[in-house]
């Protein structure tokens, strides 16, 4: 049998291995996190772990923006990314907020996901997502999401009923500040974590997936309440004005009846409702 022989017979052979090696490649991008997560899997599976989790990571992205409203009033370069800088929080309309954010996850979001534990426990897989996967999902989630609250948020605008009595304490402050984001009531929390917590499901994410996709879900919602227009903000890194982000959203507080996606501007430039910032 010839040299050339031998080799095309291999060929096969070699491609059907090169392309599982290829995803464990990929894999073991975010093995080691999941590691790092699965050695901790006596908390994780916690019926007490869902609400700290959501806790926690709401308190950590709002505190940056925190301290950039007490030191924004002393410093003029801070200052000019202010989206309104005559209207600063003070301490007396931070506390409210925290407390709210306080009695909802105990009272309300701990009592939810633990019928969730109860019902469905958590599995974790040896294994971690490929990182491929994990990006395309969460921004499927994040689209879904949108696209979600796009829709609840329009009807909860239009029809005067739903906004007194649902939606209108959202509303209070006409100029965001971060600790604003979950402030709110019962209905729209619950609304909004079902949309959350159900994109996830229905498309089969890994828990890393879904984690991640929280963690980035609760940072753009915090980032859209914040009341800065930073550098670095999220509607600056994505290209043709596809993402709203706090100008945007800040506008609509203060003018209600525009821009009522969440992220991305494609819904409300559909059904008419786009105000620009500028």
């Amino acid at each position: 049998v010839s040299c050339r022989a031998l080799m095309n017979c291999s060929l096969p052979h070699r491609v059907l291995l090169s392309s599982p090696m290829e995803g464990q490649r990929d894999r073991l991008c975010l093995q080691s996190l999941w590691d790092f997560v699965t050695a901790k899997e006596p908390l994780i599976k916690s019926p007490f772990f869902p609400v700290l989790f959501s806790f926690t990571a709401y308190m950590a992205f709002c505190l940056p923006y925190i301290a950039l409203d007490f030191l924004s009033i002393r410093l003029p370069d801070l200052r000019k990314y202010k989206i309104q800088p005559q209207n600063y929080p003070s301490l007396g309309m931070m506390v409210p907020c925290i407390i709210q954010s306080v009695y909802h996850h105990v009272v309300l979001i701990f009592p939810v996901t633990f019928l969730h534990w109860y019902w469905r426990p958590m599995k974790l897989p040896v294994t971690a997502p490929e990182l491929p996967e994990v990006l395309l999902q969460v921004a499927v989630c994040l689209l879904l999401f949108d696209f979600e609250y796009f829709l609840w948020h329009l009807l909860h605008h239009k029809v005067p009923w739903l906004y007194k009595t649902f939606h209108k304490v959202h509303h209070k402050h006409v100029s965001t500040f971060a600790l604003t984001t979950q402030y709110s009531s019962v209905w729209e929390l619950l609304s909004l974590g079902f949309f959350a917590a159900i994109n996830p499901l229905l498309l089969g994410c890994h828990p890393l997936t879904e984690m991640i996709f929280f963690l980035v879900n609760i940072g753009l919602s915090v980032e859209d309440h914040s009341g800065y227009d930073l550098p670095w903000s999220t509607h600056r890194l994505v290209p043709f004005g596809l993402y709203g982000g706090a100008p945007h959203h800040d506008l609509h507080h203060l003018k209600f009846k525009s821009n009522y996606a969440p992220y991305f501007t494609h819904w409300y430039k559909l059904f008419g409702t786009f105000m620009d910032s500028v």
